[in-house]
């Protein structure tokens, strides 16, 4: 039994892990020659980075998955013979596959040989690659590619095999594992968890004089909790696959208001309301396996504190799970692995070290208060989601001073609970005020204090992402010219009055900081066209938290805000916007094969034709063809390297 859980928990451990560091080690580059009459090479080039290798197109059956190519049935060209492999690579014995294989090593080059007659047509398909180093392999992916050939000798077209994007979903990933430890962890101080500590570590230390076979009791208990929880993640992951699901999910008004529900039913059933119990037979049924005793013993009892501390945890998983689900679709594992990982940790350390449950504080009212304050913050959290269909659907109800109005009351309502000056069902009588909870006091009315201002027009760059756009503030004392807390030089505003044309959807949408641009990629372009300048895209979206904190934290630098308005024509792509757009704008889409009727859908399927994603923020930089000159940026906070890739991208030009 134990070693079938170690063996499931450690497949879930290198996935997760595997999430939070991506290992893509191969650049593509795509382009064109043309080699004779009506014949062209479309070239295929992949650098490889060092101490890693590409495998061949031709390998053995059993073998690694060999790189391939995948051509769209077009009418406008004819395939001659197959793909080549121009460089000779390397043969070596794998020990692994027991087999001879072949692989390159710093650069690969490929080629496919098509006949034309057409002086202007594209060809799109997708590589299939898979890379390896001595200790780790990338899974098996695909980069897609569109080679337009035109008049002209050669080509280049630069594509980003999703370098920068994924990276930053790997740090986002990083990030919500750390967040989910924490919780996981501040769940053993909620009532239902915290009492359940002596009764299961008088299970691994009563009846067995054996240390070493507590020790592994104790383990399998904790892999089982991290099982558990990391199924729960996995079955989420699942079920959110899609390439716009988290755009669905983040912007849809019926998942947002299921979600605003959710969090004020988990609230109240944090202030004692009611609370959410699952059946009393499931949980009856996980215990009485816990008295056959043995290993399978430990995994039950693993599930038993999961079931029974349901009515503390599930809340706090369900508030987890729904922050998750909108991002990337493996976040619901790593944040139901980590959450699982920091629940079980400190049962482990206890059961190791079990004369510290003696010196633990004992249970009383301060359990309670733990979780009335977690109902205080989800109670906050939950405005997000009416934030999210207000600032989509242009309601314009839900004011950001009003919303702030919200936090505000809310925070100084905790701060004057904590104080004893409100109680709750389960509460206690509060004779006194420790130094803990003292200094929880002062911080959060220190926190609703620093909200004050912001309802002034002040931007609190610290959460500006979870707050409405400072656009829908129904008023601001500080003015349009000083959005990042500075006033905007006379330079800018000058130099931002150089547009083409009137642009559309000015009135819809707006650029932060007084900058101006267009938010219509066609006429973008057309005036980067007119104006000779390069062309910086934003695709963006109203419900984006990242995207208000970028703009609040790196583009309200002087220098960066200097670059944007001097050196580029922006384009602000909004993708998640549901303005129907008429018949006439309507695609198809070469992704999913459906017709993209909206703003949001267009714009997020030129994003994930273009660079491979559909996860904003992601910034690029174009000549005015919308040819990339440098690979996109997503989410930075480096101010220093987002200026040195600005820079980048304008020289190139």
């Amino acid at each position: 039994m134990i070693r079938k859980i170690t063996l499931v928990f450690s497949l879930i451990f290198i996935s997760v892990a595997s999430f939070a560091q991506i290992y893509d080690p191969v650049d593509w580059s795509f382009s064109y020659e043309k080699t004779g009459n009506q014949t062209y090479d479309l070239v295929f080039t992949a650098v490889i980075e060092e101490e890693s290798h590409l495998y061949s197109m031709h390998l053995p059956e059993g073998g690694p998955i060999p790189t391939s190519f995948t051509f769209e049935d077009s009418g406008n060209y004819e395939l001659l013979g197959e793909t080549r492999e121009i460089n000779e690579g390397e043969i070596v014995f794998d020990q692994a596959f027991e087999m001879e294989i072949k692989y390159f090593s710093g650069e690969a080059e490929f080629r496919q040989t098509i006949k034309s007659d057409q002086d202007n047509f594209s060809v799109k398909g997708f590589v299939n690659y898979m890379a390896c180093d001595d200790e780790r392999c990338s899974p098996p992916q695909d980069v897609e590619f569109t080679i337009t050939i035109s008049q002209g000798e050669t080509a280049e077209i630069a594509v980003e095999s999703e370098g920068r994007g994924t990276l930053a979903e790997g740090r986002g990933l990083t990030g919500l594992l750390l967040v989910s430890f924490a919780l996981g962890i501040a769940a053993i101080l909620t009532p239902c968890v915290f009492p359940m500590i002596p009764m299961t570590v008088a299970f691994f230390s009563h009846g067995s004089e054996n240390r070493g076979k507590s020790f592994i009791k104790a383990l399998v208990f904790a892999l089982s909790i991290v099982l558990i929880y990391s199924s729960l993640g996995i079955i989420v992951s699942l079920t959110s696959a899609g390439a716009g699901f988290a755009n669905t999910l983040s912007t849809h008004w019926l998942p947002n208001i299921l979600f605003f529900t959710l969090f004020v039913v988990f609230a109240a059933s944090f202030f004692g309301a009611y609370e959410i119990i699952l059946p009393n037979k499931w949980v009856s049924s996980a215990d009485s396996k816990v008295d056959r005793g043995g290993m399978l013993a430990a995994f039950f009892l693993g599930l038993t504190t999961v079931l029974v501390s349901f009515a503390c945890t599930g809340p706090i998983v369900g508030a987890l799970l729904v922050e998750a689900a909108s991002g990337d679709v493996f976040r619901p594992t790593a944040g139901m692995f980590g959450f699982g990982l920091g629940f079980a940790v400190p049962f482990f350390l206890f059961a190791l070290f079990p004369s510290v449950v003696n010196k633990l504080p004992k249970s009383g009212g301060w359990l309670n208060s733990v979780k009335v304050t977690l109902g205080f913050i989800m109670l906050a959290f939950s405005m997000k989601f009416l934030s999210a269909i207000d600032t989509v659907y242009g309601l314009n109800i839900l004011s950001r001073d009003f919303y702030l109005a919200i936090w505000i009351v809310l925070f100084f309502l905790l701060g004057f609970y904590l104080m004893g000056k409100i109680k709750f069902a389960h509460d206690s009588d509060l004779k006194h005020i420790g130094i803990i909870r003292f200094l929880i006091i002062i911080l959060v009315f220190s926190f609703a204090v620093y909200l004050i201002p912001g309802m002034f027009g002040a931007p609190l760059k610290g959460i500006s992402g979870l707050l409405p756009p400072k656009s829908a503030a129904s008023f601001n004392l500080a003015g349009n010219s000083s959005q990042a807390g500075m006033t905007t030089p006379a330079e800018f505003l000058t130099a931002s009055e150089g547009l083409c044309s009137e642009p559309k959807y000015a009135g819809k949408f707006d650029l932060p900081y007084g900058l101006k641009g267009y938010f219509d990629l066609e006429q973008g372009l057309a005036c980067a066209r007119e104006r000779n300048m390069p062309v910086f895209i934003d695709f963006k979206g109203h419900a984006c938290s990242n995207c208000k904190e970028m703009e609040a934290k790196v583009w309200s630098d002087p220098e960066v805000l200097k670059r944007l308005q001097n050196n580029f024509v922006i384009i602000a792509l909004y993708c998640d916007d549901r303005t129907r757009l008429p018949g006439n704008e309507w695609i198809s889409s070469s992704v999913d094969g459906k017709i993209k009727k909206t703003i949001g859908q267009v714009n997020t399927n030129y994003e994930i034709e273009m660079f491979g994603t559909n996860t904003q923020p992601l910034y690029a930089i174009t000549d005015h063809e919308g040819k990339p000159l440098v690979d996109p940026m997503a989410f930075n906070l480096n101010v220093s390297e987002y200026i040195e890739w600005l820079d980048g991208g304008y020289q190139k030009f």
